[in-house]
């Protein structure tokens, strides 16, 4: 009997196991169906939208590839050690190089960035420590306007309060309207630059008895120094290929010069002028000079790359 009575209570308990698993209704099928579909669409969508990004990404860098390409096939047969070192020779003749062409455009980067830089580092100084004031806000707005403005009108203004004032073109006043054009952007990226500095040490600083100006140059202007320096290369970069002013301020030379009161030639002038001529011996050297415009350019914004890596090492190593 007792044998009996335990057989009956296991049935009795299968039997509520087996009523309690029961199957899915067919409205939790239903949801669980929707779900399913559900999530193979967002999956679908996803995968679209990612291969249209990357789709962007490459159509982004194809125009820079092309002309990579291009300027590899029709320059590099033009680069040897007589474009480095020779002076550009007369029209009929054949050979020459652009050697007065990159000095001079080395003399004028140097004179931008001489004068571009201390200027556009201490805007950014001050535009970060006193960036609610009336005149920060007006100065924030203004370099803006200016970072956006063409460059040929830069060169129209450099023209009329540089070169017109003295009665001739120079260097000076072309490496002066390009330190200009720089400026705005230095400012903004050292702005950005000192606001990630770490307030504890602009107190701890002032504590210890720095004064304000001081700390600001000694303590948060060194902290900042690598981002800054990027943002002044990434600025030479921008302004080491610009025409348009040089071909109102700097103008252009045929001879060798180095006198900054004086026209002197520069990459970007050589290639126009070259480019528009009607002899196919100046259109090599034009594709030559581009292919090495290009290659200072990149050059410059692989240092800059490589300031910034070291920055964010530095940052993550501390």
């Amino acid at each position: 009997m007792a044998g009996m009575a335990r057989e009956s209570q296991r049935q009795r308990a299968g039997g509520m196991t087996a009523a309690t698993v029961q199957r899915p209704s067919a409205r939790q099928r239903a949801v669980s169906e929707r779900t399913r579909r559900g999530l193979g669409r967002r999956r679908a969508v996803n995968a679209a939208m990612l291969g249209l990004l990357a789709l962007a990404a490459v159509i982004a860098v194809l125009p820079l590839i092309f002309i990579l390409t291009y300027l590899l096939v029709r320059g590099a047969g033009s680069l040897d050690l007589n474009f480095f070192t020779h002076m550009p020779e007369p029209v009929g003749e054949a050979g020459g190089g652009m050697a007065n062409a990159i000095a001079g455009t080395m003399i004028i980067i140097v004179i931008a960035a001489a004068f571009g830089l201390p200027i556009g580092v201490g805007a950014g100084i001050y535009l970060a420590e006193h960036r609610g004031t009336w005149l920060a806000n007006t100065v924030r707005f203004l370099s803006d306007v200016l970072n956006g403005l063409p460059s040929i009108v830069m060169g129209i203004f450099a023209w009329q309060f540089l070169v017109r004032p003295v009665g001739h073109f120079s260097a000076l006043s072309g490496g002066v309207a390009l330190g200009v054009m720089m400026i705005p952007m230095i400012a903004r990226t050292t702005e950005e630059m000192v606001r990630v500095v770490p307030v504890s040490l602009r107190e701890a600083a002032l504590a210890l008895g720095y004064a304000r100006w001081r700390t600001g140059l000694t303590i948060v202007l060194r902290t900042a120094s690598a981002g800054i320096v990027t943002g002044a290369l990434v600025a030479l970069a921008r302004v080491a290929g610009e025409t348009a002013p040089l071909l109102f301020t700097a103008f252009g030379n045929q001879f060798w010069s180095t006198s900054i009161t004086q026209p002197i030639a520069a990459l970007p002038l050589q290639i126009f002028s070259y480019a528009i001529s009607p002899y196919d011996d100046w259109h090599r050297l034009a594709w030559a000079g581009a292919l090495v415009l290009i290659a200072l350019i990149l050059v410059i914004s692989i240092v800059a790359r490589v300031a910034t890596r070291a920055r964010f090492n530095t940052g993550s190593g501390d």
